[in-house]
């Protein structure tokens, strides 16, 4: 998010300075890092989560064709930026990898034909086919059908243009970008304290995370797009805006092979329902990863609870979060959610057997040998105040922002960063209100569906897919 806003404002204004804080000794180690989530071009092609199954059986569609809709955005500046040589070969960060939704069960089978007759209409998703046939969905994910029972009804669709994006190196990419044009990037700086001075500028204080060395800057912008992170420093802030938000952590972990006979088999990113009390960003599914151009298989996620709002955070992170504005919603949120704490801890204590028959269920005849358990990124979940239940849950990112908009701030998670440029781009113009209808060219050059519905124009949303796809090697 952080790296996608400077490129934006580095195109929008060359001559403004930018710098850029990371706590850590490498950029994009926490939530981007390709090993610490799923790298799924969110498009909304595979994840059942996008939209809901209403009460008389029909489908609200809405949600995936917005999902849809952010990623093509994304997929434009990324392509603008390709075409411009200031983003090296896409290969090195995003790969063409098939989605599919894969369900098995009369009730599923039913549940996903019926999904797939209410998106198929849409231009987004007018290539989704769908089968119940063991045979063709042999022919989409072969790892999928041996050992299975035959008696066992199935069904998936597909979308062959889905995407595998490694989020790592396309932030370093944008950074490099930033760097190599005047932006100066601090590593191993901590900021410790944001503070709003009489004349309008922010007061930036930060140590050396080695020495510990204190060091002040000023900006009359700030951007906090520190993941789990954030919440910490627009508290810190002291802007009303950021009052009453809290955050709930949620851990995980992968099962993941190298073993090139797995991974030549398997070539798409498959996902299936959540379980019954799972957050919707613990979809199960097995994932195609390429990075640093090895593929890889990976399976999960298993969710799990840690206190820690980043994976080198604090285990004081959640305490230390607590202000007397933020501990009802908070109450009230663990109050209402019981379900989910209780499917967390069981997911927590969950034993490596118990994990194996998980991924069992999509792929019968994994072998224990073949697969390594690895940690992911922590996940911090929004948590707002609401005039009826007083908290309540978010699955979802939410800018925060100061009424004068000299302050922003990312909380949240999915779809996270495949919707980066789209969020930014509403950020800018949300900070940026008087600076924004003079951007609109460059924005427009940049992302050429800017302001428009590719849902609702069938010849745009084919012309910018096709064009993106060829920029992106995709095709």
């Amino acid at each position: 998010m952080s790296a996608t806003l400077g490129a934006l404002i580095k195109q929008l204004q060359p001559d403004w300075s930018i710098q850029i804080f990371e706590t850590l000794s490498e950029t994009a180690l926490e939530s981007s890092n390709p090993w610490n989530n799923a790298g799924t071009g969110h498009a909304a092609l595979c994840e059942l989560n996008y939209g809901k199954e209403q009460a008389d059986g029909t489908f609200e569609i809405q949600t995936a064709v917005t999902v849809n809709e952010q990623f093509q955005v994304s997929r434009q500046f990324w392509s603008f930026m390709v075409r411009e040589g200031l983003l090296p070969d896409p290969a090195s960060f995003i790969n063409p990898v098939p989605h599919i939704s894969f369900v098995w069960g009369e009730a599923n089978v039913d549940y996903l034909r019926r999904r797939f007759e209410a998106l198929k209409g849409n231009p987004l998703f007018k290539d989704m086919e769908f089968s119940d046939d063991p045979a063709v969905i042999r022919s989409w994910a072969p790892l999928l059908l041996p050992g299975r029972a035959k008696s066992q009804p199935i069904a998936a669709t597909r979308v062959v243009g889905g995407t595998d994006v490694d989020f790592g190196a396309l932030t370093r990419h944008l950074l490099s970008y930033l760097t190599d044009n005047g932006a100066k990037l601090t590593l191993e700086r901590k900021v410790t304290g944001l503070r709003r001075q009489r004349d309008g500028l922010w007061r930036i204080s930060s140590r050396h995370t080695v020495g510990g060395t204190p060091s002040v800057t000023h900006a009359r912008f700030v951007f906090v797009g520190a993941g789990g992170g954030a919440l910490n420093l627009l508290q810190k802030s002291g802007i009303k805006e950021a009052k009453g938000y809290g955050g709930f952590p949620i851990s995980g972990q992968f099962l993941r092979t190298n073993n090139p006979a797995l991974v030549a088999r398997h070539s798409a990113k498959v996902y299936g329902k959540a379980s019954v009390g799972a957050p919707p960003m613990s979809v199960p599914h097995l994932d195609t990863r390429v990075v640093d151009g090895q593929g890889s298989l990976m399976f999960g996620p298993y969710a799990g609870f840690s206190p820690k709002f980043l994976k080198t955070g604090s285990w004081f992170d959640l305490p230390f979060s607590l202000r007397p504005s933020n501990i009802i919603p908070m109450l009230a949120v663990a109050k209402d959610n019981f379900d989910l704490v209780k499917y967390l801890v069981s997911e927590l204590l969950a034993s490596r057997a118990k994990k194996l028959e998980s991924l069992r269920q999509f792929m019968p005849e994994a072998k224990d040998e073949d697969w390594e358990l690895i940690t992911a990124g922590q996940r911090v979940q929004v948590i707002k105040k609401d005039p009826k239940k007083g908290g309540v849950l978010q699955f979802g990112t939410e800018v925060v922002a100061a009424e004068d908009g000299s302050i922003a701030g990312l909380l949240g998670a999915s779809p996270g960063a495949s919707t980066a440029v789209p969020i930014m781009i509403t950020l800018l113009e949300r900070c940026f209100p008087e600076r924004f209808e003079g951007w609109k060219p460059a924005l427009t050059t940049m992302v050429p569906s800017l302001g428009r519905r590719l849902a609702e124009d069938a010849e745009l949303a084919d012309s910018v897919m096709s064009s993106t796809a060829e920029e992106l090697s995709l095709v």
